[in-house]
C-alpha cells in the first residue's frame, strides 16, 4: 500500500526498457511530480526474478525489447501476480500492438512520444488502481475478525462497542493507502483521537500535525497552513514555514473543515490535486508530501446544496469516509469512560476517589450527551472537585445536569431536567435569555464554542457573534 496520492509509493514503481537513456530521463521526470520510489531494469529477462525478490506497485514495460518484448511479458506479470497494474510503454502507436496487449491484461498503453503529463497521469492511475486493490484484499482479510490486528494503535479510545471496532478494523485497512480520510461526527465524539489512530497505523515517518480552523480567516488560514516568506505582508520580518510543510511525510490533520472560506476552499482543492502549495510571498510552488485527514460536525452534503460547500472539494476529501457514532448510541461505553475519566482525575490529583461506577452509569445512562465524550469527561472532573476528590456519587452529578433555578428531585433522570425552567417575577427580554444561555452553554463545555453551539442547537458563528459583541 502507498503513501501519498501520487507521490513516493510504499512500494517501488519498477520501470523496464533497454534504453538507459529514456529510462533515466523518465525518472527524473516522475521524480519532478514527487514520484521518486522507482526502480530501473534494463532487461526484460530479468522482469520476473526481480518481481519475486520484493513487493513493487506498479510495473512499466517496453514493447519491443531484446530477448522478451513486453506484450509477452503481460501474461506471466498478471498470471504471477495478479494485483500489479501491468503499463505497456511504446514508440510507436499501432492500435493492433495495443489491442492485443489489453487482452493479455495490460492495464494502459502509454506512447513515449506522448506529452510527459500523459505518461506522469497513466502512472499515477495505475498506482492508484494498485492501493485499491490492496485496500480491497485487506478489507476481505479483516471482514471475519473480532477485532483490530493491533489493539495497541486504539488504547487512547476508550470503547468497547462494536461500532467503534468496525471503524477501528477499517482504518487498519486503510491506514497506509494515500488519500484523504473525512471524518464526521457530533462535536466531542473524539474525532482528533480517531485521526491520531489513523497517523499511527499509516506508520508515517513525519508528524501529525493539527489545526482547528474553526473562525479563522482566509489569510489567517493560508499563512497557517502555507507559511510565508520574509517581507511577505506588514509585518513579516521572517519567513515562517506552514503547517503542510511541517507535516512532511507525516498527516495533516484539518479540524472543523465545514468552517472553510469559498477562497480557503479553493486553495486547499490544489493542494489535493496538485500536491502543490505556494507561501505567501512566493511564486515558486512547494511539493507537498503529507497527507491530508479533514473532520467536521456539519453535514457537508447540506453545505452543498446551499452552495457553501464546493462539491469537487468534496468528493477529493472523501477518499474514505469514517462517521463516528454519538456517545447516547453505545452507552456500553459508559462505565468504562467513567472509570477512565476517574483515574485521570487522580492522576491530575494524587487523591484514591472512592465511586460506585455502576450508580453513576445507572443515573447518567439516559442522558443524552449532547457534549459526548468531552462532556462526559468535564462531569466526571468537575463532579470529582465537586466531593472534595473523596466519594463520588450520583448526586454530585445532579447539581451539574440541571439548568439555572431548576432543581432534581430523587429518581428523576437527567433527561428530565431540560423539561421546564423558572422565572422571576420579572420576565427576561429574548436577548437576556439567549445571552444566559449561551453563557450556560459554555460554563458547561468549558469554553468550547463548538460544543457550546451543538448543545443549545445555534450555530459555532452564533456564539462566536455573541462573544465578540460582550467582550
Amino acid at each position: 500500500m502507498l503513501k501519498s496520492t501520487g507521490l513516493t509509493p510504499r512500494y517501488p514503481l519498477l520501470l523496464v526498457d533497454d534504453e538507459d537513456s529514456w529510462l533515466q530521463s523518465f525518472r527524473a521526470t516522475l521524480r519532478s511530480q514527487g514520484i521518486d520510489n522507482v526502480v530501473l531494469l534494463n532487461d526484460g529477462t530479468r522482469v520476473m526474478d526481480t518481481l519475486s525478490e520484493r513487493q513493487f506497485c506498479a510495473v512499466a514495460v517496453d514493447l519491443m525489447m531484446p530477448g522478451i518484448s513486453g506484450e509477452e511479458l503481460i501474461p506471466k506479470i498478471v498470471e504471477e501476480h495478479p494485483e500489479l497494474p501491468v503499463l505497456v510503454i511504446s514508440g510507436i502507436n499501432e492500435i493492433k500492438a495495443v489491442v492485443n496487449c489489453i487482452r493479455k491484461g495490460a492495464f494502459d498503453f502509454i506512447v513515449k512520444t506522448e506529452d510527459r503529463n500523459t505518461l506522469i497521469a497513466g502512472v499515477r492511475h495505475a498506482i492508484e488502481i494498485f492501493e485499491l486493490r490492496q485496500e480491497n484484499t485487506s478489507l476481505q482479510q479483516r471482514f471475519f475478525k473480532e477485532g483490530p490486528d493491533r489493539p495497541e494503535l486504539f488504547a487512547e479510545i476508550v470503547t468497547a462497542h462494536k461500532d467503534m471496532v468496525s471503524i477501528f478494523k477499517y482504518i487498519e485497512a486503510i491506514a497506509e493507502t494515500s488519500r484523504p480520510v473525512l471524518i464526521t461526527g457530533e462535536s466531542g465524539v473524539g474525532k482528533e483521537l480517531i485521526a491520531r489512530a489513523v497517523h499511527k497505523a499509516s506508520g508515517r515517518k513525519g508528524n501529525f500535525v493539527a489545526v482547528n480552523i474553526a473562525g479563522l480567516d482566509d489569510n489567517i488560514i493560508s499563512d497557517t497552513l502555507f507559511g510565508h516568506k520574509k517581507g511577505a505582508f506588514t509585518g513579516a520580518t521572517e519567513a515562517r514555514i506552514g503547517l503542510v510543510e511541517k507535516a512532511k511525510n507525516g498527516t495533516l490533520f484539518l479540524d472543523e473543515i465545514g468552517d472553510l472560506s469559498p477562497a480557503s476552499q479553493t486553495k486547499l482543492l490544489r493542494l489535493l490535486q496538485e500536491h502543490e502549495f505556494m507561501p505567501l510571498g512566493s511564486d515558486m510552488a512547494k511539493r507537498s508530501s503529507a497527507r491530508i485527514i479533514t473532520a467536521t460536525h456539519q453535514s457537508i452534503a447540506g453545505m452543498q446544496e446551499n452552495g457553501k460547500f464546493r462539491k469537487d472539494l468534496f468528493f477529493r476529501l472523501r477518499g474514505h469516509m469514517l462517521n463516528i457514532p454519538p456517545l447516547r448510541e453505545r452507552k456500553e461505553d459508559l462505565p468504562l469512560l467513567i472509570s477512565h475519566f476517574l483515574e485521570e482525575v487522580q492522576t491530575e490529583t494524587g487523591c484514591e476517589i472512592d465511586a460506585n461506577v455502576h450508580d453513576i452509569t445507572s443515573f447518567l445512562d439516559n442522558y443524552p450527551f449532547p457534549g459526548n465524550v468531552r462532556e462526559l469527561q468535564h462531569l466526571v472532573h468537575d463532579a470529582s472537585g465537586i466531593c472534595g476528590y473523596k466519594e463520588l456519587m450520583p448526586t454530585h452529578f445532579k447539581k451539574l445536569l440541571v439548568v439555572p433555578g431548576k432543581s432534581l428531585e430523587s429518581g428523576t433522570s437527567p433527561s428530565d431536567s431540560s423539561e421546564s425552567v423558572t422565572f422571576g417575577s420579572r420576565l427576561p427580554t429574548l436577548q437576556e435569555v439567549r445571552g444566559r444561555l449561551i453563557d450556560e452553554a459554555l460554563r458547561r463545555t468549558k469554553g468550547n464554542q463548538s460544543s457550546a453551539a451543538q448543545l443549545i442547537g445555534v450555530t459555532r458563528q452564533a456564539v462566536s457573534k455573541y462573544l465578540k459583541k460582550n467582550g
